[in-house]
Parts: C-alpha cells; structure tokens; sequence
C-alpha cells in the first residue's frame, strides 16, 4: 500500500514535471503559428491559415501583425456586395481583428491599415456612416495618404447620385433629362434634392480636390471629380448660368482624366527600338 501511494505521488510530480515543461515551448510558438499561418495562406489553405493566425493571437494578443494577417485572411474570402449571414459574418470577423489593431498598436502603420479596412469593409456593406467614420480616422492618422479623401468623396457621390435617379425615375424622366425650373414637380424635386444634397457634394468636391492634391495624378479621383460636378449641375435647375458652368467643369474633367491615363500609359510602356531601314 505504501509501495503504490509512493508511486502515485511520483507518477504526479512527473505528468506536473512535463506540463511545466511543455509551457515555455507553448508559449514560443507565436512565430511557428505565424509561419504556418502565411504558409497555408500562400497555398490557399484559407481554412488553415485562419486556425493559425488565431492561435498566434491568442499566444500574443499584443503583436498586431497576426491580428492584421487574419483580417487578410477573411477579407479575402469575403465578397462584396453579398449580403448572406456566412459573408457578412466574415466581414465582422476581419473588422473586429482591425479594430484589435487600432485599439493597441503602436505603429501608425498598423493603424491606418486598419482603419482603412475597416471603412472598405463597411463601405461594401453600404454602411456609409461607419465606412466615413473609419476612413476620416485613417485620414487624420495620416494626412498626406490620397486614397481616403478619394474613398470618401466616392462615398458622397453615392450618397447623392443613387437617391436623386430614384427620385427622377419617379417622375419618368430619362438619366439625360435635366430638372427644369419651369415644371412644378421637377422644380419642387429639384428644391428638395438642392437642400439635402448640396452640401454633400460640396464635400465630395472638396475631399477629391485633396485626393488629388496630394496624388496629382489621381486619374480616379479626377473621373468621380467628373461625376460630382455633374450632380452639382443637376442642382443647378434655376439657375442656368451655374448649371452651364457646372458642366463646363465636370467636361474639363473628362480631359484632364483622360489625358492623365494616356501619360501614365505612356509611361508605363517601354521604349520601342527604331525601326532600321
């Protein structure tokens, strides 16, 4: 009896001996997991680098890089524009990985990533609020990055354009229909569409005219600079003057739009060999 207490206590102290054993390998597996993570990531193993990535966040909460590497990762599978409880759900998932990056941090980096993924995800959601939320949070993080002031003047657009073809079909009229002053409806529709979307535009303008300040070449911003001053004119229903001007911009827009992409073209084309005769 003693002979078997005796061996007990031994078999106990051995099985505590490995388990104390085994923790500091545990606990440095962070990089392993991350390593197999990006790995079955590269494979499209997307199953199988997400299990990765989440262990490497739970042995290290702190080391945003596997937290920023799992939102890839459902941001990859996730597609927008489908609204099905199994998409959305993997929208969520990245979204709360950024937001773990954006609340602890430390390198701007990492933060204007996430913010910036987070505001795309939203904005595919049609979650304008929260999609202007994150990328003005991304835009304040760094100011001299283009590509939120161009997301969000993309966002005003929307906000404007898909309410007022909505509004026009509604009165029959064709997309080149222009709203006339002298029609009791469209005057009143185009009063009412004046007071809830013109300062929207005026922001649209004003955020594209920073994108492209800071990316003189923007060619996308200058096409949607293109579209906002053609919603403007759209408002411009009494006053023919400004609508005229409107559209004068939004066609020097065209140009400028265009001859950027033919430089760009240019540019990116390599040089061809004289032909010898």
């Amino acid at each position: 009896m003693k002979f078997s207490y005796r061996w007990l206590v031994g078999l106990c102290l051995l099985f505590f001996a490995l388990i104390f054993a085994l923790i500091p390998a545990h606990a440095q597996s962070y990089d392993s997991e991350l390593k197999l993570g990006v790995e079955a990531y590269k494979n499209n193993h997307y199953d199988d680098a997400i299990e990765h990535f989440r262990k490497a966040t739970e042995l290290d909460p702190s080391k945003p890089v596997a937290h920023l590497y799992l939102a890839t990762t459902y941001v990859g599978q996730y597609i927008p524009g489908v609204d099905t409880p199994d998409n959305i759900h993997l929208a969520e998932q990245a979204i709360e990985q950024y937001q773990s990056v954006l609340d602890s941090a430390p390198e701007l980096a990492s933060k204007v990533n996430s913010a910036k993924g987070m505001a795309y995800l939203y904005l595919n959601m049609k979650k304008w609020d929260d999609a202007m939320t994150y990328y003005q949070k991304a835009s304040d993080l760094d100011p001299n990055d283009p590509e939120p002031y161009y997301s969000m003047g993309v966002i005003d657009w929307t906000r404007c354009y898909q309410p007022r073809m909505e509004a026009r079909a509604r009165l029959d009229m064709r997309p080149a229909d222009q709203l006339n002053a002298k029609n009791p409806e469209q005057k009143k529709l185009c009063d009412d569409l004046r007071a809830k979307n013109m300062p929207t535009v005026e922001e649209g303008i004003e955020n594209l005219n920073e994108a492209i300040e800071h990316r003189p070449d923007y060619d996308d911003a200058m096409a949607y600079m293109n579209l906002m001053y053609r919603e403007k004119a759209d408002l411009e229903c009494d006053d023919p003057v400004a609508r005229r001007r409107d559209l004068k911009i939004a066609d020097e827009w065209v140009d400028k739009t265009m001859a950027t992409k033919k430089a760009k073209a240019e540019k990116a084309s390599p040089p061809t060999a004289p032909n010898p005769q």
